[in-house]
């Protein structure tokens, strides 16, 4: 009887050991934000501000932000009018494309199909993708663009300037210009960096404009 009980007590330690020593086969858990956005909203019409200074308006029919793709980005598939303000809250400029990504860490605007800018001064540039880096404070494409002054136009394959375009530069250009156009002037290749000049092909350049248009819609 002891013998017995013996081996039915070491039978069911057995039985709960091999139990416990068994694994469940599967998956983790799915998290919602794995897939989707933090935020979708629909017909969007507002004021960003940076440092407390109210510095864009942002005007379109989807905006998304995703904080799990990498890089975290806002996305703009169904259009973009974004508009930049001064301290004084004056429009300095609008952009509009089709398509725009603003990757927040980067603090940098990609901005794709139709691409197009009109500043104070009366400049229209158009192009399939331009690159704005608010760290830097710089715009560039290295497609085929095209800028239009009250003066004069110009066509190229990369384009580079300031945020406020005022200073910018074409490798690849033709186009029309005014004489003197090719003597020493602020917003010529001549006032870039070496490191710039370097990477160029041989470009023309504009001269400084003196005619300021204000911004109409």
């Amino acid at each position: 009887m002891l013998r017995k009980s013996f081996l039915i007590l070491l039978f069911v330690g057995l039985f709960l050991a091999s139990c416990q020593e068994q694994k469940e086969h599967i998956a983790p858990a799915i998290n919602p934000r794995d897939s989707v956005s933090v935020m979708t909203s629909y017909g969007v019409n507002t004021l960003i501000s940076d440092s407390g200074v109210i510095k864009y308006r942002i005007v379109t029919e989807k905006w998304e932000v995703n904080q799990i793709r990498q890089p975290s980005r806002w996305i703009f598939d169904k259009g973009l009018f974004l508009e930049q303000f001064d301290e004084k809250f004056h429009v300095q400029s609008y952009i509009q494309c089709d398509t725009a990504y603003y990757y927040d860490q980067q603090k940098l605007w990609e901005l794709r199909g139709r691409v197009h800018i009109l500043t104070k001064d009366g400049l229209r540039f158009s192009s399939e993708q331009l690159f704005w880096d608010e760290m830097k404070h710089e715009l560039y494409s290295h497609v085929f663009s095209k800028l239009i002054t009250p003066e004069r136009q110009l066509q190229g394959s990369y384009f580079r300037s300031d945020e406020k375009m005022t200073k910018y530069y074409v490798s690849n250009s033709k186009g029309s210009f005014e004489k003197g156009d090719m003597e020493g002037a602020s917003d010529t290749l001549r006032s870039a960096p070496d490191t710039v000049k370097s990477k160029l092909r041989p470009h023309t350049a504009p001269m400084p404009r003196n005619t300021s248009i204000p911004l109409t819609h």
